[in-house]
């Protein structure tokens, strides 16, 4: 006899039409480095702006704007157990925090604020230094941790699923120019350089030094250095081999699929995946994605690092030419503030295609098909990239192409060389 599934259909129906569908937004807002409990504690919350809120911590502070200062509990739970994965902070701490080497230091930062940046913030302020904080990232705000940020003595202005106005707000209060003179910048993605350049530039007299810790802000600090509007030192964070080959490589192998597993629950084996780019971030994401059985193909304009990726046994092809097919898009390049995933994309993607970023900031990225020239002059200024590109129609990669927007933002020509000198 054939089986009746009547009355099950019809109360699936039922309980469907009364919940309804996973709130997009909320899903996509959820960052890779949010602990289960910190997600789980936004979700009373409503979606509203704290700007022009009321607010204040136990001890009556009220310079700093966050989400809800009462997860403050919760949030310093989470920095001490980060505290636990971070012993060279503590080392220091221990070993220095006596004798206030940073006293007199006042630090203005904008950073992700997470368990582990929190880390930093607090060990800066353990040896002498006086810290504002501002996110960097629109998403990756841990709001319980900027709560006990906070209710620490901390002014922080950060909350996750900030609107680019509120961003631009909150690196405006944190720079606090009318309260405040800061004498250091510690910045990843170099909005806050680029914010107190743009609209508080007397403030350079007395900042002694930038410290920038992305591939993206360092591009932009040389484009100023070349401009001749770079006038204080900074140091390269990036170019740290700790940074580079830990942060960059293998944090990203981890939290891609952490965040992807939180927001998506979705199983990676067999599904496609097109990352765009392929550095150091991208190939975390990609080694990650392709340990879990996804079939992965790789969107490049180096032809370098198109050549890395052809060699670790990935496809390296156009956006355009994967769209219809790919599960799964993950841009992880660093360019400026143009959509890598442009609405022709789009509009091939199937159903369900998830779309994320693992690149900079609140920004996201184009990608084109690349006519490379084969003129003396681009020859010249190719080298080791040209040698590259003529090994890559072996592996039937097709490059993407830099736009003039995007090579003036990099500071390079739009033919390469893609890579500086000592990356040689």
């Amino acid at each position: 006899m054939p089986i009746q599934f009547t009355d099950q259909k019809q109360e699936f129906n039922k309980r469907t039409s009364n919940t309804g569908h996973r709130s997009l937004p909320h899903s996509i807002s959820q960052s890779s480095t949010d602990s289960y409990g910190s997600v789980c504690s936004d979700s009373s919350e409503d979606g509203s702006s704290p700007r022009d809120k009321p607010r204040r911590t136990s001890k009556g502070l009220s310079d700093f704007c966050i989400k809800n200062i009462k997860q403050a509990e919760f949030g310093r739970r989470e920095i001490i157990i980060a505290q636990q994965e971070m012993p060279a902070l503590m080392i220091l701490r221990k070993g220095a925090g006596g004798e206030k080497p940073l006293a007199g230091a006042q630090v203005v930062g904008c950073t992700h604020i997470t368990a582990q940046t929190a880390v930093l913030i607090e060990t800066l302020s353990v040896l002498g230094a006086q810290c504002r904080w501002a996110a960097c990232n629109i998403f990756s705000t841990q709001n319980a941790v900027a709560a006990a940020l906070a209710e620490g003595g901390t002014p922080v202005f950060a909350w996750r699923g900030e609107s680019e106005d509120d961003f631009w707000w909150c690196i405006d209060r944190c720079v606090g120019a009318e309260t405040w003179q800061p004498n250091m910048i510690m910045d990843d993605g170099g909005d806050l350089t680029h914010w107190i350049h743009k609209k508080h530039p007397s403030l350079f007299k007395n900042i002694k030094g930038i410290v920038e810790e992305s591939v993206t802000g360092i591009y932009r600090l040389y484009q100023m250095s070349k401009a001749g509007r770079l006038c204080v030192p900074a140091i390269n964070v990036n170019d740290s081999v700790t940074k580079q080959k830990f942060d960059n490589l293998y944090c990203c192998k981890e939290s891609i699929l952490d965040g992807l597993k939180r927001t998506t629950d979705i199983m990676f084996g067999g599904k496609q995946v097109v990352v765009c780019g392929y550095g150091e971030v991208g190939k975390g994401c990609c080694a990650a994605l392709k340990a879990l059985g996804a079939v992965v193909y790789v969107t490049e304009v180096d032809p370098i690092c198109a050549l890395q990726a052809c060699m670790d046994g990935f496809r390296v092809n156009k956006l355009s030419e994967v769209a219809r097919q790919v599960d799964m898009v993950v841009t992880c390049t660093g360019n400026c503030n143009k959509s890598v995933v442009r609405r022709e994309h789009l509009d091939r993607m199937k159903d369900g295609c998830i779309l994320c970023n693992m690149g900079h900031s609140i920004i996201s990225f184009l990608v084109l098909h690349i006519s490379f020239r084969h003129d003396n002059h681009s020859i010249l200024i190719i080298s080791d990239e040209y040698v590259a590109s003529l090994h890559l129609p072996t592996f039937d990669a097709h490059l993407s192409e830099v736009t003039d927007e995007q090579a003036k933002y990099l500071g390079i020509s739009k033919h390469g060389p893609f890579k500086p000198n000592d990356y040689r």
